[in-house]
């Protein structure tokens, strides 16, 4: 079965919907409105339990099928929440709210599950329960794991989790996939080297912490060339240097550094932790200074289920003629915790030829909403299919 003919004749609501939430985006767990125009369509729908609150502000919606003699649970689940970025599109339903934007897709990814649930509430053409699950905070705060410590999975009884994102340069409405570890762990580190400020015309007086941090900037990528197996994923990136003075003749006492660490395992992970501890404490020793590290474990990598996998990209080929192989990721998708919590997987979708997500001119590609509905609805009906 392609693309259901009922997201064809509801493309045009679903596309409604998801300009809505563009115009009004939030950020991280203050996604009160969005939240509020969840529950209010799920209600309208008549879906048989709607929960507010769980993961501070995610909602959550089930749908029982017309029998339930399989006692099967499946989730499904979407993002809600925008980035902090000021909106360059120049549409007509570009973001009200200056600063917020949806950059990442969020607008689409909630619109289409809304989508699959109207149609899952009209149809009831399953067998088992179908649970909606609503996010927020996914953009750096974690909302799937404190969904999943207020018993998300034990409170609905979901077995198997599925999730979807939107990719640009990736045919409109085409799939990609990959079993195992697919997005990588994204963890962030704070760096304060303190040294010996002075005049800069006389630096042998001084202990330079801003050539202590030129020299660890330029030694923490050894970690990737020289410390990790090079058929292995690691990526380690300084990406603010700040100094205490912005004086042109004074060597400043401190200096600051921050970045972040992608890797694709749990070994390479705790090995690119200990090494760049390593370099940093040692260099800023060997030039008379001291260093001071923050290191903060962010999502752990998000790992497909080998049987999931397999079947959400034969659903994908039956929706769109085929499925692809989806490359590995080095951003992070804090779906991770649902993965690490139940078996499942995770998907891209098609976006088109449109500016990259987090970027201000980005936007989601409404051509996109039957395919990615479709999806979702097929891995309801076809892993509990009608007694």
């Amino acid at each position: 079965m392609p693309v259901k003919n009922r997201f064809a004749e509801l493309h045009d609501e679903i596309t409604e919907w998801r300009r809505h939430l563009h115009q009004n985006p939030e950020l991280l767990f203050d996604t009160h409105e969005t939240a509020a125009f969840v529950e209010r369509k799920l209600t309208d729908f008549g879906c048989d339990e709607i929960v507010t609150g769980i993961g501070r502000t995610g909602v959550v919606g089930v749908i029982h099928g017309a029998s339930n003699a399989s006692g099967k649970v499946i989730g499904l689940r979407a993002d809600m929440d925008a980035l902090p970025i000021v909106e360059a599109t120049g549409l007509d339903y570009a973001s009200k709210n200056v600063g917020k934007m949806h950059a990442c897709g969020h607008d689409g990814h909630t619109a289409m599950l809304l989508g699959a649930a109207k149609y899952l509430a009209e149809t009831r053409n399953f067998d088992g329960t179908c649970v909606v699950i609503f996010q927020p905070a996914e953009e750096g705060g974690g909302g799937g794991r404190e969904m999943c410590e207020d018993g998300l999975m034990e409170r609905f009884g979901i077995q198997e989790v599925y999730g979807m994102h939107n990719w640009p340069g990736q045919p409109i409405g085409s799939f990609a996939i990959r079993p195992g570890a697919f997005f990588a762990a994204t963890d962030q580190f704070e760096i304060t080297l303190e040294g010996r400020g002075g005049h800069a015309a006389k630096p042998h007086e001084t202990i330079d912490p801003t050539v202590i941090a030129s020299q660890i900037v330029l030694s923490l990528q050894t970690i990737a060339s020289r410390s990790v197996n090079p058929v292995e994923q690691v990526v380690v990136s300084v990406t603010s240097f700040e100094t205490e003075s912005t004086a042109f003749n004074v060597i400043p006492q401190k200096v600051f550094l921050k970045g972040t660490v992608r890797t694709l395992s749990q070994s390479v992970r705790d090995m690119a932790e200990d090494r760049l501890t390593e370099i940093t404490t040692l260099t800023a020793q060997a030039f008379g200074g001291v260093a001071e590290i923050n290191y903060m474990r962010g999502y752990p990598v998000m790992v497909n289920h080998d049987a999931q996998t397999e079947f959400a990209a034969d659903v994908a080929s039956t929706v769109a003629g085929e499925c692809n192989d989806a490359p590995l990721i080095m951003g992070g998708e804090d779906f991770a915790y649902m993965l690490e919590e139940r078996p499942g997987a995770y998907i891209l979708v098609g976006n088109g030829e449109t500016a990259a997500v987090h970027h201000p001119e980005y936007n989601f590609n409404d051509e996109a909403i039957p395919a990615g509905c479709s999806w979702w609805a097929e891995i309801v009906e076809r892993r509990m299919p009608a007694a």
